[in-house]
Formats: structure tokens, sequence, C-alpha cells
């Protein structure tokens, strides 16, 4: 459902751009305050923080969705979209959750603002949603019908792949060149020293799915990890589709994934950081062993200020699902 925003709301944006929100400084003339800097989840916030690097302390830095609200039900406030106005540089995703951002930029947007659609930037590496055996259908039939006229949903969760991740952080260091263009050494310098890191992580993940025993994901789940899976290979079963509302799984789909726990003998079901258990612990009970280990993979839906506070950022959390991943694969 596409989200909008009110005449309210817009009508906020208008005087915020008459009071004057765009801010001088970009290009090469050294800047007289600090970058403002808006991004709506937690992945796009560490990256910039990482570029920045030694620059952060120059930079006002917002993270939207930063008390676990999901990116698929989030729904900006009035004090969100007057940061983004009154921004240099935002940042979001530009999937179906976002269509929001379309009428707040055609409200706010000045020429000083720069904007980074990390679906368009990504391009033909952005897949369509999937729907696999065994898996909740996410649409009645009237709206999958509608989508086959309008075309299928994107898959938006493109962070949970290091590859995309590296060229996207390429894409937002140019971007901050842009708005301060006398510290794009720095932000380039930065970038490259980050892409490094995030394919000798990429690197790791190839050798711990080389030497897996299976090459089998299950999610009593929902699933957005399709890009991470498709990375490495590895095929997968789960309740719902990445970017599904559902909640509850039918009794077909808990037998369904049980039937599967037992053909591959897997060792592990997994879920996602956000689960209460009950979808996993429900299809483990259902199999003939009642034995699998329940783990969780983080897709960094649900990361807060609280935990950057805490030093979480994407390379530790990646590292982390790593960890997890081998267990999940023996």
């Amino acid at each position: 459902m596409k989200k909008t925003i009110s005449i309210v709301l817009c009508l906020m944006m208008i005087v915020c751009i008459a009071a004057g929100c765009g801010k001088a400084g970009s290009g090469d003339t050294p800047r007289s305050e600090k970058i403002s800097i808006v991004t709506t989840i937690f992945p796009e916030y560490d990256w910039v923080r990482q570029i920045l690097g030694e620059k952060a302390a120059d930079a006002d830095m917002t993270m939207l969705l930063d008390n676990g609200v999901d990116l698929h039900s989030y729904q900006p406030s009035a004090s969100d979209i007057l940061k983004i106005g009154n921004c240099d540089l935002f940042i979001y995703v530009g999937g179906e959750s976002d269509e929001w951002v379309e009428d707040t930029l055609a409200t706010a947007k000045n020429e000083n603002m720069v904007v980074v659609n990390l679906l368009e930037e990504l391009g033909d590496a952005v897949k369509d949603e999937e729907i696999v055996e065994g898996m909740e259908a996410e649409h009645e039939k009237e709206e999958s019908d509608e989508h086959e006229e309008e075309g299928s949903e994107k898959d938006e969760h493109v962070w949970l792949s290091l590859r995309n991740a590296a060229a996207l952080c390429k894409v937002i260091a140019e971007k901050l060149g842009e708005v301060d263009g006398a510290n794009k050494d720095v932000y380039t310098a930065n970038a490259n020293a980050y892409i490094e890191k995030l394919r000798a992580l990429d690197g790791q993940y190839k050798e711990a799915v080389a030497a897996a025993k299976t090459k089998t994901l299950l999610f009593g789940d929902r699933f957005p990890f399709r890009y991470l899976a498709d990375d490495y290979g590895l095929d997968y079963y789960a309740a719902f589709s990445g970017c599904s509302a559902e909640s509850e799984a039918s009794f077909e789909t808990i037998a369904f994934l049980a039937g599967k726990v037992d053909e591959l003998g897997l060792s592990t079901i997994l879920q996602i950081e956000s689960a209460d258990g009950e979808i996993a612990g429900t299809i483990k009970e259902t199999t003939k062993a009642k034995n699998q280990t329940i783990l969780t993979l983080d897709s960094m839906q649900s990361t807060t200020a609280a935990d950057i506070q805490n030093g979480a950022s994407y390379l530790t959390i990646m590292e982390k699902n790593l960890e997890v991943l081998k267990d999940a694969l023996q």
C-alpha cells in the first residue's frame, strides 16, 4: 500500500524551503557549517560513518528508523520530513516501502540537496521479490494480477549483500564529495579502505560456504536474505518472503518446512532478529527428530540508536551472521 504524506506535512516542507533550507559550501569551497545527512536505515547510516571517518565530527547525521521500527511499516513524522528537507545528503532504499519519499522530495527537494536511492544505484543487480516452494502466498489473487500488470515488486534488502554494500559505499563517497568537495579525497580514501574490509569478509563467506556440508537454509520466518543466498549459491526455504506482512503460518506451510528439515537432515532452523520464535519452534516440534537448533540471522531491520552506542556496526553484524551461517550449514 502506498504511503502518503498529509497536506499539513507538505505545507511544513514548503515553509521550510521558503525559510532557506539550502546550504552553501558545496564544491571545493570549505564549508562554514556541518554537513547534514539523513539516512533511513542502519546500514546506510553506518556506511556513511565509515566513509566520513575522521570527518564525522563535521557532520550532523540522522538515522530515521532508530528505534527498531521495521522499514516496511515506517511512516515519517513531521520532524522526520523537516530533517529531510533541511539536509544536504539524503539516502534511502527506494523500494515499495519508501513510496512516501516521492511526495517528500517533490515538495522539499532544493538545488543543494543530494539524494541517493539504493535501488536506482544498483540497477540491474536489484532482484524481484521471490515466492519459493512451500512459502505462504504474500498476496491475494487480485493483488498478484495487479503486480503482473505493473511489474514485480523489488526485493528491497539489498544491504544484505556485501558486494552490493561495496558498490553502494563507492557511490556514497562520490555523493559526499559533491556535498563537501574540499574533503572528497578523504571520503574516497576512507571508502576504498572500507571496501577492502567488505571484500575480505565476502571472501570469508565464500570459504565458509565452500567448506559447508549443506547448502540449504530453512527459515521459520520471513526471508530477507535472498541477496546473501544468491551471492554464495545457497538454496533456501522459508515461511514468508522478505517483505511479507504475514505473521502466522498455515498448517500446510509448517508441515512443508518440517518435512524439508527431515528430508534434508537439517540440524538448524533459522529466524530473523525480530522473531518471537513461535513459528520456528512449531516447525521443530513437527519434525521427526525434534532436536534442531534455532538460530538467528540479523537482517539489520531492528538495529537501534542504542545498539550503535553499544558498538554495533554493519561489519560486526555481518561477521556475527557469518558465524551463525557456519553453524547452520554444518
